[in-house]
């Protein structure tokens, strides 16, 4: 991609991420909103540490820039981002618990739960992922009873057993049982490919596209889903924790299957390059409109943390 567009895309990307954190830092404060009693500073601090704590915000910027594709701007969409990047965040949480990744540093600070404690870091996991449905039922969505209920579903399946989740637990039997090539494809398209394909098919389900429409941007996600893993293997195998944020070199001293580990990291580079290839071409019957999700592509690729 091009300075011009990778200025563009920075810039875009900043705006997005700036929306969703003042939306979240907002509706995550102390005060308890209507119908619920009151909020635990202790719990809701943890919360906080777990989001507000920068990050790339790509997950919301797909979900922006898949809604813009079909006209759609404003706090609908900016409230459908927001509730995805809770579901994102209470994974991170999760993910960096002692019983499942054991990390003690995300985005440079230190972890939810060795900043507070583990039981604290499991309820502020808890607790996103409820608020995330809670945010996705706000009346102040103004969409469709269908396009409500197909975002809700889709984010349930792609965040539940047979998405996110499901890939975790498959991540965790990696180790132990070497699933080869298939195998990781799978894991890594429900680990980290699931709610990836669904921010962008997001504006496509909140304007009632055509499915073919829907169809394509899921398949965009796909790709990007798997660039995105991929690039992240890389990372672990070649950069260093500051450059990262997070601990490195986790995946082979854990014993870990990824497509580098299973190939090599050159043949991972012409992989992460061919799928840019793919995504670009999925988006080609949306012209112009898709040039900031082209541009993403890219920014998964060439991702230095």
């Amino acid at each position: 991609m091009d300075d011009q567009i990778a200025l563009l895309f920075e810039e875009t990307r900043a705006m997005h991420a700036t929306a969703v954190e003042t939306l979240l830092r907002g509706l995550l404060g102390d005060r308890p909103l209507d119908g619920e009693v009151t909020r635990p500073p202790r719990l809701m601090a943890a919360i906080r540490h777990g989001v507000l704590n920068g990050g790339k915000r790509l997950r919301p910027f797909l979900v922006m820039e898949s809604a813009a594709l079909f006209g759609l701007s404003g706090e609908t969409p900016l409230r459908v981002a927001a509730a995805l990047e809770c579901i994102h965040c209470y994974s991170l949480i999760h993910d960096d618990l002692p019983a499942m990744d054991d990390d003690d540093l995300r985005r440079g600070q230190p972890t939810v739960h060795r900043a507070y404690d583990e039981a604290t870091a499991i309820l502020a996991g808890d607790a996103l992922l409820t608020f995330a449905f809670d945010m996705l039922s706000d009346s102040r969505l103004l969409l469709s009873d269908t396009a409500r209920l197909g975002l809700i579903a889709g984010l349930a399946r792609a965040a539940g057993m047979g998405g996110m989740v499901g890939g975790q637990a498959l991540d965790l039997e990696a180790a132990r049982t070497n699933p080869g090539e298939d195998g990781v494809l799978t894991l890594q398209a429900m680990k980290t490919g699931a709610l990836l394909r669904f921010a962008c098919e997001a504006g496509a389900i909140m304007s009632g596209a055509r499915e073919a429409e829907r169809e394509r941007l899921a398949e965009f996600g796909t790709a990007i889903g798997l660039a995105f893993q991929m690039a992240d293997d890389l990372l672990d195998l070649t950069a260093d924790a500051a450059t990262v944020g997070k601990a490195t070199g986790k995946d082979a001293g854990a014993g870990k299957a990824t497509l580098v580990g299973l190939h090599s990291e050159g043949w991972a580079r012409g992989q992460l390059a061919g799928l840019v290839r793919q995504a670009e071409e999925l988006l080609q019957p949306f012209g112009a409109d898709a040039l900031m999700l082209r541009a993403a592509a890219h920014f998964i690729a060439d991702r230095r943390s």
